[in-house]
């Protein structure tokens, strides 16, 4: 996923209301951005860190910039939510995922389950239900989620098995927006309800994918595998 117009840096001021952010760009002024992530952000929030902001080109948007990048400890981690499953598309479509090949259609944001909807629906041969979560908390060099309680998460994971037994495949993909993790696995500290729930989930046969991401302010790309621990 390519940044067409390029972004812009400023320093962190401030994350507030969850999806608001004050920056200050390297000319002095100081804009509101909007920050498209709901999570609790741990570690990604620290006033001065160095962030990029991408232009709002919607018209209808309220706010012209939205927050795309930050860095910590010198690598580029993605804090916005709304491109982890146009990056896992596009890498799908162009066979870079070799666990999900062969299939013939991709469609995202289909109605399954209990009034939900999966990311991405693969279709023939058969049905591949793919749920997509974004990565961005790291402890040492593993990457882990949820960074909050997340109730949502564990319906899906209940979903997903349910899609198991009716004989379709069904795979939790976790896709971690930085490069600078080794390990992935559960943050059974922070949710460890969604932690068990992970588990059983995998028991049940429903996949596990993990891929970290390389990240720089003109793209992010899907990358490599990360061995998981569950």
């Amino acid at each position: 996923m390519k940044f067409e117009e390029g972004l812009t840096k400023g320093r962190l001021i401030k994350r507030y209301k969850r999806f608001l952010a004050d920056v200050e760009l390297e000319t002095g002024e100081t804009v509101v951005a909007h920050c498209a992530n709901s999570g609790s952000m741990l570690g990604l929030k620290e006033a001065g860190s160095l962030v990029y902001l991408s232009a709002n080109k919607n018209p209808k948007a309220k706010l012209d910039w939205r927050w795309e990048l930050v860095e910590v400890d010198g690598s580029l981690v993605g804090i916005n939510t709304a491109h982890p499953n146009r990056i896992v598309e596009q890498a799908i479509l162009d066979a870079e995922i070799p666990e999900l090949r062969g299939y013939k259609i991709v469609r995202r944001e289909v109605k399954y389950g209990q009034n939900s909807r999966i990311d991405l629906l693969l279709e023939d041969p058969g049905l591949c239900y793919v749920e997509v979560k974004n990565v961005t908390l790291r402890e040492g060099a593993k990457a882990l989620f949820p960074d909050a309680v997340t109730a949502r998460g564990t319906k899906h994971l209940a979903e997903l098995v349910d899609m198991v037994k009716l004989g379709h495949r069904a795979v939790m993909f976790y896709l971690v927006q930085r490069s600078d993790c080794t390990l992935f696995a559960p943050a059974t500290e922070i949710d460890p309800v969604y932690a068990s729930a992970l588990r059983e989930a995998y028991k049940a046969g429903v996949e596990v994918l993990c891929y970290q991401c390389s990240l720089t302010p003109s793209e992010i790309v899907i990358d490599k595998v990360v061995p998981l621990e569950i």
